[in-house]
């Protein structure tokens, strides 16, 4: 199946309008590299049936499109309400409790039981994407907190609830999250998302039911609260990759501050080699218009510039009228993007402590980059079994194409994440000298690579060990 290659990869959300195996085939097509199951939505049923779809594409078309499981987390959301709609007037008052009831002008039911312990006065309490907005009067420590109506509106049920200035206690992993995580475990999806998450610690006990569960998924960190900026660096440092998720993050902060936090976390993954998507609100307005708003253009093509991994659609194509056209336009912006603009990709900051476990290995990536750029090698190849090879020289944004070869069958999946990178199955390993002449014929075959062009190859020696990348070499392709 011949596909194009974006090196900004595009990740899709599924949903009803794109569970049928020919509406997925076509946006796979069209440049869709990850599929997103959402965990807020649909029932474990209709998640397998996607996973069974992906994996059976992958399998008849010789593709490596990986599979992102995003667990709801500690989402917190009031009750029902009384006729479905309540009208909360500015200045009066209202109370919140963590007994059920249903909501009236006087009280409203929140699911979250440590909700009055956790509060202060003056706090700001956000209700459905922070149309309406409450101050914290007074609470009683144990189920009830006494709130003025700042910005009132009509406030139907179930709407979800942010804290932006509260610490909370909820865990980040809820007893849903945790049974949806290990249905993802069992299917050997390639990413985790945790929501909500706020400390390096939240990443290491996932990582730790991971591990325990006998699987190898890698985590991508959603950072939606302003406690998860302030801890950026060591969550960045704990996870595998990480999701600007715009969508609380610019509910729960000003939103004139999430560019810069953008930008700022981009920045901050590259040099750390962990891959970044960006997400909410792409090209919202192609749920139901087949055309985008030029602003949601400047928005993708932007967030390009800024050095993401990936960019990603949500209701566009889990329940918008066009999934498949909204796959092709967002592919066009990244492709015009990286023909004449991604170039102007701030240079990434090298790890320069030579006290480093990797630094070694990190060297002779960096090197091979920098030895691709002047002698204008077509191509980057190199072998990995764990990823980190292919997450160094990609974090370097080579203008070569990187081609990356491994025996790992769930990392040429998870590696359809990360930015420029396009995996191979190789098994063989039997000399240095024959694996390189191996892989280059493997993409010569594939008409990637061609005779008199330069490639530089990248292994670990002996190779056989399958250790640390220590060699650098330059072929001209026979």
């Amino acid at each position: 199946m011949k596909l194009y290659y974006n090196r900004t990869k595009i990740v899709a959300t599924m949903g009803p309008a794109s569970a049928k195996k020919d509406v997925l085939l076509a946006m796979i097509k069209a440049g869709v590299n990850v599929c997103r199951l959402n965990f807020s939505h649909g029932r474990p049923e209709d998640h397998k049936a996607v996973i069974d779809i992906i994996r059976e594409i992958n399998e008849q078309y010789k593709t490596n499109v990986g599979i992102l499981a995003d667990l709801q987390g500690p989402k917190i959301r009031i009750g029902l309400v009384k006729d479905g709609g309540i009208h909360l007037v500015n200045g009066t008052h209202i109370k919140i409790t963590t007994q059920e009831c249903i909501g009236n002008d006087e009280q409203i039911y929140i699911t979250y039981d440590t909700f009055p312990q956790d509060v202060q006065a003056n706090e700001i309490i956000l209700l459905d994407d922070g149309k309406l907005q409450l101050r914290v009067i007074e609470t009683n420590k144990k189920d009830t907190v006494i709130c003025e109506v700042v910005h009132g509106g009509i406030l139907t049920s179930r709407k979800g609830v942010n804290l932006p200035n509260t610490k909370v206690s909820i865990p980040s992993l809820t007893e849903e999250d945790l049974i949806n995580l290990q249905f993802a475990l069992k299917y050997d999806v390639e990413w985790i998302g945790l929501s909500f998450v706020r400390t390096g610690q939240d990443i290491i006990e996932l990582k730790h039911i991971i591990a325990q569960s006998g699987k190898a998924a890698k985590v991508i960190a959603k950072v939606e609260k302003p406690e998860a900026i302030d801890n950026i660096d060591e969550i960045i440092a704990a996870t595998d990759g990480v999701m600007v998720a715009r969508g609380d993050l610019g509910v729960e902060m000003p939103l004139e501050e999430v560019p810069l936090l953008q930008k700022m976390i981009a920045a901050k993954c590259r040099a750390a080699s962990k891959p970044v998507i960006v997400a909410t609100q792409m090209l919202e307005s192609m749920i139901t218009t087949p055309r985008p708003t030029r602003a949601e253009v400047n928005d993708v093509a932007n967030s390009v510039l800024d050095g993401a991994d990936a960019v990603m659609l949500s209701g566009e194509t889990s329940v918008g009228e066009f999934p498949v056209i909204v796959i092709e336009t967002m592919a066009k912006i990244v492709r015009n993007v990286e023909e004449f603009g991604y170039s102007f990709n701030t240079a990434r900051v090298s790890d320069t402590d030579p006290s480093s476990p990797d630094y070694l290995s990190n060297a002779v990536c960096e090197s091979a980059v920098h030895l691709a750029q002047h002698t204008n090698a077509v191509g980057i190849v190199s072998m990995t079994t764990s990823g980190y090879t292919a997450f160094q020289i990609s974090s370097h944004r080579p203008q070569a194409s990187t081609y990356i070869f491994t025996s790992n069958k769930q990392l040429l999946n998870a590696l359809s994440l990360v930015w420029g990178v396009r995996a191979f199955f190789y098994d063989k390993l039997e000399s240095t000298d024959q694996t390189i002449a191996d892989v280059n014929g493997i993409l010569k075959s594939e008409d990637l690579i061609k005779a008199g062009d330069v490639v530089i190859n990248t292994a670990a020696v002996p190779i056989i060990k399958q250790g640390k990348t220590n060699m650098l070499k330059v072929s001209i392709v026979e």
